[in-house]
C-alpha cells in the first residue's frame, strides 16, 4: 500500500517529516502542505490501515479522539469558529483525516461551503517553518497541556 500517507508516516516515525506537529496515540498530527485556510492540518493513522473500518472498536474511539483533540488544538491556536473534519481515502487509501478550520473572516461565498471545492490548493500558500513556526508552538502547548479545548 505504498502511497503518500505511507511515506508521511514512515519519515514522521524517522524524525524526518518536517510537517509533524506531534505524535498522538493513534497517529501523526502534520500541517498541511498547503495552507489555503491557515491552520489546515491533517491526521495521519499509525499503524497504516485503509480505513476506519479496518481498526477495532478501541482503535476507531482512539483514532476519533485523537482528531477531535487535534480539532480542539486548531480551534484554541487560531481564531477559527469551527472545524470541518474530512475522512477520505480516494487518492491516497490510507486512512486520514482533514482538519480544516472555518473562519468568519472568510467570504460569504466560501464560508458556508467545502473547502476543497471554493479554494484553489494548487496555488495556496506553501508550508512555511518560519510563517508557521508559531502556530505549530501553540498546538504542542495545547496539546501537551491536555486541555480539551
Amino acid at each position: 500500500m505504498a502511497n503518500l500517507i505511507v511515506e508521511r508516516v514512515e519519515s514522521a516515525r524517522r524524525s524526518q517529516n518536517k510537517y509533524v506537529i506531534c505524535r498522538m496515540k493513534s497517529g501523526w498530527l502534520v500541517i498541511g502542505d498547503v495552507q489555503p485556510l491557515p491552520g489546515y492540518c491533517v491526521f495521519l493513522a499509525d499503524p497504516v490501515v485503509e480505513s476506519i473500518n479496518a481498526l477495532d472498536d478501541a482503535g476507531r474511539a482512539q483514532y476519533s479522539l485523537d482528531v477531535i483533540r487535534a480539532g480542539d488544538a486548531v480551534l484554541a491556536a487560531t481564531d477559527a469558529y469551527r472545524i470541518n473534519y474530512e475522512t477520505l481515502g480516494n487518492s491516497e487509501p490510507a486512512l486520514h483525516t482533514h482538519i480544516i478550520p472555518k473562519y468568519r473572516t472568510e467570504a460569504d461565498e466560501k464560508r458556508g461551503r467545502v473547502a476543497w471545492v471554493v479554494y484553489d490548493w494548487r496555488t495556496a500558500r506553501r508550508f512555511d517553518p518560519a510563517q508557521d513556526g508559531p502556530f505549530i508552538e501553540r498546538m504542542r502547548a495545547h496539546l501537551n497541556s491536555g486541555s480539551p479545548a
